[in-house]
């Protein structure tokens, strides 16, 4: 489970794709209390920041359209409270890149 800090667009398709997928996952657990990965590092970094998460959603849907997706899944925007940025990191964004790096997909890192 991850939700990146690195720029959409610098992305590959799989992992656009597997981050759009996991951040429902994890605004599903804070805003309607699913228990499943509740303890998680990567969930718990995002509790009471839902505004910047939707505000990474809403980036990640931008960069979805301008590859051609057709995104379907908006997230309600009354459940966007809490703090607007995210400052909070599981891995530094030195160790992100590194990782990516590391999978050897198209990503541009």
């Amino acid at each position: 489970m991850r939700i990146w800090d690195i720029p959409p667009g610098h992305l590959c398709r799989n992992h656009l794709l597997g981050e759009h997928r996991e951040l429902h996952a994890i605004w599903s657990i804070l805003v309607h209390g699913k228990k499943g990965y509740a303890h998680h590092p990567e969930t718990v970094r995002w509790k009471g920041k839902q505004k910047a998460l939707f505000l990474r959603h809403e980036a990640l849907v931008k960069e979805m359209i301008r590859r051609g997706y057709h995104h379907q899944s908006p997230l309600e925007t009354r459940y966007a409270t809490g703090d607007d940025t995210q400052d909070i990191l599981v891995d530094s964004y030195e160790d992100q890149v590194r990782l990516l790096r590391q999978k050897k997909c198209d990503c541009l890192v």
